[in-house]
């Protein structure tokens, strides 16, 4: 079969208006800080270009061969999804789940197919992040159905129960649903930790890591955590998940990737929304990424100076070295004969023998890598 080549505009619908504007002074940005003392002070404001490129080889076709890949579909304030191209020698086409947003390439090969393949690059724009700050214009209000949709249970998202009991303690004397947000952060922060030894992202199970009173995980794991307790109190709230492109200005190893081989990279953050602040960044766990993994040492404080940057930052803000594919939950993709998916960010294919491991890509055959555009 003669190798496709499309072009896709995209026309992902917002996920939200926000109004994100710059609210302190710009900071000295260097590629290195001393650990002793860090800044991490990421300013909205300039846009970056990056193409993002996935590739999936496949040694040989075993029966129906397919192959779904996440695309960028969000676009808001602080990202713009583009234009992608593709090409495979297999039958591709560009398909939306229909309910959640969430945009990606199919690709389906038959069994005689030598060497299927497929490669995508999409054109993304990012920026950094930051909270309104006081005396600025608030953020215009979100669609009433949009944020119902965001307080859902899902089936790993549970928001009665344990999840709900927990929230409760956590926000225990608050009264606005900024400072009940502010507080399961810190809770989340306190009680969860960085645990290397979870495959990929983890899982996001957190009725499970409830009830055993195992916190550690990842960033599917962690950052589950605080959206299921914001949910179970009435607070809408999003994973968005994603990857990381680009070394942070920072100079944080841990908060940043290798746009020549963004294998492992990928990072789900969150949202949190709050009357007049709109859609507020949150990552609790690039919080704990930095104090289990930073250092050779693992750092308890969120007052040590590598962790309190990040920490207080991360309560609003995040740094644009990073794009988004999806805020998608417990999605069935279609054409596919296994289970849904908890999360969208990782490359997933099936032949007859089932699903393949999108944890091992050196197993399964994929490589991600991103190429920042600079302005002429």
């Amino acid at each position: 079969m003669t190798p496709a080549r499309r072009t896709l505009l995209q026309g992902a619908a917002s996920l939200g208006a926000l109004c994100m504007a710059p609210w302190q002074a710009a900071s000295a940005q260097t590629a290195s800080q001393p650990s002793a003392d860090r800044t991490f002070a990421p300013v909205p404001g300039n846009w970056r270009t990056f193409e993002v490129t996935t590739r999936v080889d496949i040694p040989k076709a075993n029966g129906m061969t397919r192959v779904w890949l996440p695309v960028p579909s969000v676009n808001t304030s602080w990202q713009k999804s583009e234009s992608s191209v593709f090409n495979s020698n297999g039958v591709t086409r560009m398909r939306s789940d229909g309910l959640q947003g969430v945009q990606f390439l199919y690709a389906e090969f038959a069994e005689n197919i030598e060497k299927p393949y497929v490669e995508i690059t999409s054109r993304v724009q990012t920026q950094n992040r930051a909270p309104i700050a006081s005396g600025q214009a608030p953020a215009a209000a979100e669609d009433a159905a949009t944020l119902k949709y965001f307080t859902r249970a899902t089936h790993l998202l549970p928001t009665d129960g344990i999840v709900k009991t927990t929230a409760l303690k956590a926000t225990q004397g608050t009264h606005t649903d900024l400072e009940k947000v502010r507080a399961i952060y810190d809770w989340v922060v306190a009680n969860a930790w960085r645990e290397p030894k979870v495959r990929g992202c983890g899982e996001g199970d957190i009725k499970t890591m409830l009830e055993t009173g195992n916190l550690g995980g990842k960033c599917a794991d962690i950052n589950a955590l605080f959206v299921g307790l914001c949910r179970s109190v009435g607070i809408p709230a999003r994973d968005v998940y994603g990857l990381r492109l680009a070394p942070s200005a920072f100079g944080y190893k841990e908060l940043s990737g290798n746009p020549v081989s963004l294998k492992g990279a990928q990072h789900c953050r969150a949202e949190a929304y709050v009357k007049g602040q709109g859609w507020m960044a949150m990552d609790p766990a690039d919080v704990a990424k930095v104090m289990r993994l930073e250092t050779t040492e693992w750092l308890k404080s969120t007052d040590h100076p590598v962790v309190k940057p990040v920490y207080n930052t991360l309560f609003g803000g995040w740094e644009g070295n990073w794009m988004a594919f999806n805020t998608a939950h417990d999605l069935t993709l279609p054409q596919s004969k296994g289970d849904r998916i908890g999360f969208f960010m990782y490359p997933v294919a099936e032949n007859k023998e089932g699903r393949f491991d999108s944890y091992a890509p050196d197993d399964f055959k994929y490589q991600i890598s991103a190429q920042e555009i600079k302005a002429s």
